[in-house]
């Protein structure tokens, strides 16, 4: 057998090696009919939201199977439930979560201490189901003073709200629970406890919970619709890490696809959502959520794929006038144009970019 020149062999094995490096940077560069996110092999997506009807289409879009649908064979959807906006938002920082429905204040939040960079809006998903119940007896703002009102958390969504709506009517709160009207942040399971005993007059809090204390005998003294510009205001936005984004930006087109077309299934088919929501809740909590509660509670609530970023800046100018945070530069924080894809591919107006 002959034998080649070792020039020869060194040449072979270099076009070799060029080959298999074309071959593996192909592959890894592949278009979307061949993979997620530019790759090959499949990729996970770890959805993260709350078990509770403010973030409905996150729970019918996992429940009916409409993100799986739209996400395709090649992303395994993995999604995780969550109780509090703070963890969820330290779930995407530490890498444990690739996008998560979400409240407007930890969004600020997470935006702000990464210095813009590690967080963009991509969707909204829902607007009002905000209100401040009272005990029969309080009629008036004025009514309040002396008296306990409760929110979810210092300086959450709820306790930024109320804070800024008692300073509108002369009234004055801190954050150590002293003022005109003393606050006290508690967990929302508690507040109904709490309420029938006594213990506190009223909590700003979001539904269910408003449902719960009106059936426990409490009344709606402020709907908060009622303090925003044609009664919009964001509760829950659809927000994903840059790290992702930047990886698999097909796999967030897909994803806001599918928050889309959730949109459209609560919106179009309320009775089937609202027993989905239950059915799900049931499944995450071992106990289902009454679906005659959730109704109650289902027309304070509109499911938008907007995100309101007006309401979110004008929640962030709240929170600086009462006291409990620092003016944040929001600019970079929203990302629509997948968004806009989806809306126009589906026939729907686009939103406006801020």
């Amino acid at each position: 057998m002959s034998r080649l020149p070792l020039r020869r062999l060194v040449t072979l094995a270099t076009l070799a090696a060029l080959g298999a490096a074309t071959l593996g940077s192909t592959a890894a560069c592949g278009d979307d009919s061949e993979g997620a996110g530019g790759s090959s092999g499949p990729v996970t997506l770890r959805l993260g939201y709350f078990p509770n009807i403010t973030h409905a289409p996150a729970v019918v879009g996992v429940e009916k199977g409409i993100f799986a649908d739209k996400l395709g064979t090649n992303v395994k959807l993995d999604p995780k439930t969550f109780n509090a906006g703070p963890a969820a938002i330290e779930a995407v920082f530490s890498g444990a979560l690739d996008a998560t429905y979400i409240g407007p204040n930890p969004t600020v939040n997470a935006f702000s201490k990464s210095n813009g960079e590690a967080v963009r809006v991509i969707s909204g998903a829902a607007s009002g189901g905000v209100a401040l119940v009272v005990k029969p007896g309080i009629n008036a703002p004025q009514d309040l003073k002396g008296k306990k009102v409760a929110t979810p958390q210092l300086g959450n969504t709820q306790d930024v709200a109320i804070r800024y709506w008692l300073k509108q009517q002369g009234l004055t709160t801190n954050k150590e629970g002293g003022g005109d009207v003393k606050i006290v942040p508690q967990e929302n399971a508690q507040t109904v406890e709490t309420f029938n005993s006594g213990a506190i007059d009223g909590a700003w809090v979001p539904e269910p919970f408003v449902s719960r204390l009106v059936n426990a005998g409490g009344k709606v003294l402020v709907d908060e619709r009622d303090l925003w510009p044609d009664r919009k205001f964001v509760i829950t936005n659809l927000l994903v890490s840059t790290k992702f984004l930047k990886a698999h930006p097909d796999v967030v087109q897909k994803l806001v696809d599918g928050q889309v077309a959730a949109n459209e299934f609560v919106n179009s088919k309320p009775d089937e959502a609202q027993q989905a929501i239950s059915d799900a809740i049931g499944k995450i909590t071992g106990k289902p959520l009454d679906l005659k509660l959730i109704k109650q509670a289902w027309p304070t609530l509109e499911f938008t794929n907007d995100p309101i970023p007006t309401s979110l800046k004008a929640g962030l100018d709240h929170a600086v006038e009462v006291g409990l945070t620092e003016p944040v530069d929001l600019r970079g924080l929203y990302d629509l144009t997948y968004l806009n894809t989806a809306l126009k591919a589906a026939g729907k107006p686009e939103v406006t970019q801020p």
